[in-house]
């Protein structure tokens, strides 16, 4: 899963350490794939545009595999932050944020990234060594702010965890149904359904 809120301030580092300059060119090539997609990105084409050279880009991640898992980890963690600004908006409800957040989601300028998402998703599961690391905080780095927010209003900790988990998977599911159907309105339609089951209300 990815997002569409520009460059994130809490990714940029101020330059001297090998890590400060990592994590800008992970935030630098996650805000061009954001804008461009990854048809046909290359590390050298991907480097001109960022302004480093694709040895560069070898030195900092290794592999082009490698530099796509950084990218798919980094809008991971922007788009729970994402969610964690809208529900610290006191104007609007629990609900309202998650529709937010999903018209982010399904913007459809980020198609290729939610493929590339779902591609990592599936070398991971096929043990690849590069993405098998993943597989554990795809989902639990999700389920910890999500549970976290459930028992703030009231949930016992067992059914927030459960419902946490149940709305990561419908929501992944439903990108996944828009991705192979493209059925926007039916999707669209599903997931306000869910939310109207998961929330209690519009």
């Amino acid at each position: 899963m990815v997002n569409t809120d520009g460059p994130h301030p809490e990714g940029e580092a101020v330059p001297g350490t090998d890590g400060d300059r990592r994590a800008q060119l992970v935030n630098a090539a996650v805000d061009y794939v954001a804008a461009h997609g990854i048809t046909d990105l290359s590390l050298r084409g991907l480097g001109a545009a960022i302004g480093v050279s694709h040895r560069m880009l070898i030195h900092y991640f290794g592999s082009k595999e490698h530099l796509l898992i950084e990218i798919v980890r980094t809008s991971e963690q922007r788009q729970r932050d994402l969610l964690s600004r809208l529900r610290l908006d006191p104007g609007l409800s629990p609900a309202d944020a998650a529709r937010l957040l999903w018209q982010q989601l399904t913007d459809p300028r980020l198609a290729g990234q939610e493929r590339l998402f779902f591609e990592i998703y599936g070398q991971a599961l096929r043990g690849r060594p590069e993405a098998a690391p993943l597989l554990e905080g795809l989902v639990n780095d999700w389920l910890e702010p999500l549970v976290a927010a459930e028992v703030a209003a009231g949930a016992d900790p067992a059914v927030a965890r459960n419902r946490a988990r149940l709305g990561l998977a419908t929501v992944r599911g439903l990108l996944l149904d828009l991705l192979a159907t493209g059925d926007r309105a039916g999707v669209n339609a599903a997931m306000e359904d869910f939310l109207q089951l998961y929330y209690g209300s519009k």
